[in-house]
């Protein structure tokens, strides 16, 4: 019986701290913090200079993320896409102007990179939920959940950027890249490295079930 009077007072007291805290971040007295992702971590690696150097020579490349369309049909199926692409992802992302800007960077990521933009979609829904400031228990960040090292690895050591849109999917697709190139076109292979579970089926089989079930497109 005194056990079960205890949890109920504490059980009160954590309600009341809740209560509390609901009202200062409503006052703007507390900072919100980012929210937690639970995804895997890319494994430290030693890399050979040669791949370290083409690895930070491709994160450096500063051109803008602006798409040039051979045909006028080119350009009418990229816009099919982005108004598609947008529409699926109202609940995720609401502001308009940020989906618009997340496609475009998505979009132009995946085509240098030589990676499939609903297969991306689909990474991008498991790892962060499409949350820019997502940080996993490992400390992974952003929307494609990079682990700080790559910053020092191949970058320009400023951990602080991979909460930036365009500087986060740069560095996942460049990663994910690597990654299928190293295991040679394998993507379940790929994918596992990718989240430092190389091996296991769990992480691969979600990201393929995210892309067939939500980002399918022809």
């Amino acid at each position: 019986m005194q056990a079960r009077q205890t949890f109920c007072v504490s059980a009160l007291h954590d309600n009341s701290r809740g209560t509390r805290r609901r009202r200062l971040l409503a006052l703007g007295l507390l900072p919100i913090l980012p929210r937690v992702s639970w995804g895997g971590a890319q494994q430290y690696e030693t890399l050979a200079d040669s791949v370290r150097g083409a690895l930070a020579a491709q994160i450096a490349e500063s051109a803008p993320p602006l798409r040039h369309f051979a045909s006028d049909e080119a350009r009418d199926a990229y816009e099919r896409w982005m108004v598609q692409m947008s529409t699926r992802l109202v609940a995720r992302v609401p502001e308009k102007r940020n989906r618009t800007d997340l496609l475009q960077c998505l979009d132009y990521e995946c085509i240098r990179a030589g990676l499939d933009r609903q297969m991306v979609l689909g990474l991008i829904q498991v790892e962060s939920n499409f949350r820019k400031y997502a940080i996993s228990d490992v400390g992974a960040r952003g929307l494609m959940q990079v682990m700080p090292f790559w910053a020092g690895l191949i970058g320009d050591g400023n951990v602080r950027r991979l909460f930036e849109m365009r500087t986060n999917l740069r560095y996942g697709c460049v990663i994910l890249r690597h990654y299928l190139d190293s295991e040679r076109g394998d993507l379940f292979r790929a994918l596992g490295r990718y989240n430092g579970s190389v091996g296991q089926a769990t992480y691969p089989s979600a990201v393929l079930a995210a892309w067939k079930r939500d980002w399918g497109y022809p």
